[in-house]
């Protein structure tokens, strides 16, 4: 599907473009054209078992495109080639949404198939029982993902807990016969029929054990992985070296400050202020709504804690009655969320206009106002309650060292369908991972949450 998506996506508009517009050559420019966007994307090994399916992003497709560009406009300067620039530039410009629809497709079909447990790898974990039940468990709490545990092999004395069975076990100690670590290991990959051994690190599995381990799996013909214990680490942050023979992995920081922020800063408030600019008639039609349909003022102003504590004033269009801060307490006990969120589904003090605004998430809009002063992005964490971030441990803090956003992982992954552990989990994968096409594709995915409204109460 892929190869065909990106013949058709090229050939069919450069022919229909040309000949329409009788410009020279339109065959064999169909043809060039069609032979090097399949060459590049082949080159950087789109259409490989590893790549098809595993993402559905827009950046690799606009990379590919723009290289597409790079070829045609040499090789237009080579031969002489006459046509149209802007007339060849409409036609190229079909491949990418293409692809993009092709990419998410793909995505959508691997996940599925994946939740039936289908087009995965078996995987073998070694390691002390204690980090082998770590790897399991992240393995396990997730199903976008190509690996399914079969099998364990804890190294030294503990209990597994995991339920993964374990078809033998490793001393705590190297052996003075490798083989005595290695055979085990191969017999145990053989009865699983695994694809993959990956060892959890640690104090008792490393160094020239686990390089003797290696080199017995690869003669096999098995591929080794090896879990550092890290998680939650974005693959563009580490890089590995290797010094005095050690093979190290470097982990850069979050990006915090430099042009990226700056790039990030302008894009909010230039994109929010032109969002408050041709929403304006959809605004007044909202607060028209709100008005008729409840007394008590069209917006309601509320104090959240943004980046670093700093407090500020964030505006909604009211969705429940007037005198609702002060109802909260009467509802304390039948609070659906666990931690320190408050969230019921069935909220008695929300209006009826003001439950159809939340599921379509219109009453977040007058936030476009806070972006533009500065105090929320268009993507980020949710903008916790005072209340909320004095219940905060040091790792929920991590939340504040970004701007709270309008929209985020948090909007588009279930909203308050999720548990608290779940939120605080999307939330610092943004905080230490985020990135300037990381946000647009937030942006992107945001429009779909909001048509499903799932969570949303």
């Amino acid at each position: 599907m892929a190869l065909a998506t990106d013949v058709l996506g090229i050939s069919l508009p450069v022919l229909v473009v040309f000949v329409s517009t009788v410009q020279p050559h339109p065959f064999l420019a169909a043809l060039a054209a069609t032979a090097v966007w399949l060459g590049v994307r082949a080159s950087h090994r789109r259409y490989t078992t590893q790549a098809l399916g595993e993402s559905r992003g827009v950046l690799p497709v606009l990379h590919d495109w723009l290289t597409l560009l790079g070829l045609l406009a040499v090789a237009r300067i080579a031969v002489g080639e006459s046509s149209d620039p802007a007339l060849a530039l409409l036609a190229l410009s079909v491949a990418p949404p293409a692809a993009v629809v092709c990419r998410k497709a793909t995505h959508r079909h691997l996940t599925a198939l994946r939740r039936e447990a289908q087009s995965v790898d078996r995987v073998l974990v070694i390691g002390e029982p204690g980090a082998a039940d770590d790897v399991i468990e992240h393995l396990a709490a997730r199903t976008d993902h190509a690996y399914v545990v079969t099998g364990v092999i804890p190294v030294g004395e503990g209990r597994l807990t995991s339920g993964v069975p374990a078809l033998t076990r490793l001393g705590s100690t190297p052996p003075t016969a490798p083989d005595e670590d290695w055979v085990p290991v191969l017999a145990a990959a053989e009865q699983l029929g695994a694809e993959l051994v990956l060892v959890a690190a640690g104090p008792r599995l490393s160094g020239e054990r686990l390089r003797r381990l290696s080199w017995a799996l690869h003669d096999a013909g098995l591929p080794l992985a090896v879990s550092p214990g890290l998680t939650e680490v974005a693959l563009r942050r580490l890089r590995s070296v290797t010094v005095a023979g050690l093979s190290l992995l470097h982990i850069a920081p979050p990006t915090r400050r430099g042009l990226h922020m700056v790039l990030k800063s302008v894009l909010d408030r230039t994109g929010a202020a032109l969002g408050l600019l041709l929403l304006a008639p959809l605004y007044g039609l909202l607060a028209l709504a709100v008005r008729l349909d409840s007394p008590g003022p069209v917006l309601h102003r509320q104090t959240r804690v943004g980046q670093h504590g700093v407090p500020f004033t964030m505006w909604k269009f009211r969705t429940m009655v007037a005198d609702a801060e002060r109802r909260r307490a009467e509802l304390t006990a039948v609070n659906e969320q666990d931690g320190p969120l408050f969230k019921m589904r069935r909220d008695p003090r929300v209006t009826r206009i003001g439950r159809r605004l939340r599921r379509s998430s219109l009453d977040e809009l007058p936030q476009l106002v806070n972006v533009v002063r500065g105090e929320m992005s268009l993507v980020g964490p949710r903008p916790p309650l005072p209340e909320e971030v004095a219940q905060y441990d040091a790792v929920e803090m991590r939340r504040l060292t970004v701007k709270p956003g309008l929209t985020g992982l948090w909007q588009i992954s279930g909203r308050s369908d999720l548990s608290w552990d779940e939120t605080v989990a999307l939330d610092l994968r943004y905080a230490d991972n985020w990135s300037i096409g990381g946000d647009l594709d937030v942006i992107a995915r945001t429009l779909r949450a909001v048509v499903d409204g799932r969570g949303a109460y």
